[in-house]
């Protein structure tokens, strides 16, 4: 449970907003960001597991919103990751990476 939007920082009232992370405004926003956004490198499993990453919250800003601090699928690991680049064995083999998508989705929003 989120007590503030995880994209704008305002307090979440509503139950569903606070599970959410994110208010109705900027969870709408990011779907809209998710349909808008440049993601045809990217393979259906990995847009999966990017918007699973958005919507559990395991993916927070760190500097601004050009630095991600991304959680693995397992839980047990934290990767530090951007646009361009990411930390994850896949992103440090030059690979594109469900991370890398998942950024770009919150870029775009």
């Amino acid at each position: 449970m989120h007590t503030h939007c995880l994209s704008c920082g305002r307090a979440l009232r509503s139950a569903a907003s606070q599970a959410r992370g994110r208010g109705r405004h900027c969870a709408a926003k990011l779907r809209a960001a998710a349909k808008a956004a440049d993601l045809r490198d990217y393979k259906a499993h990995q847009l999966e597991a990017a918007r699973e990453l958005i919507e559990d919250a395991a993916i927070i800003p760190i500097r601004g919103r050009r630095i991600y601090r991304a959680v693995s699928s397992d839980g047990t690991e934290l990767y530090t990751t951007a646009r361009q680049a990411c930390t994850c064995p896949a992103g440090r083999a030059g690979r594109d990476c469900y991370h890398r998508a998942a950024v770009a989705i919150l870029t775009a929003a």
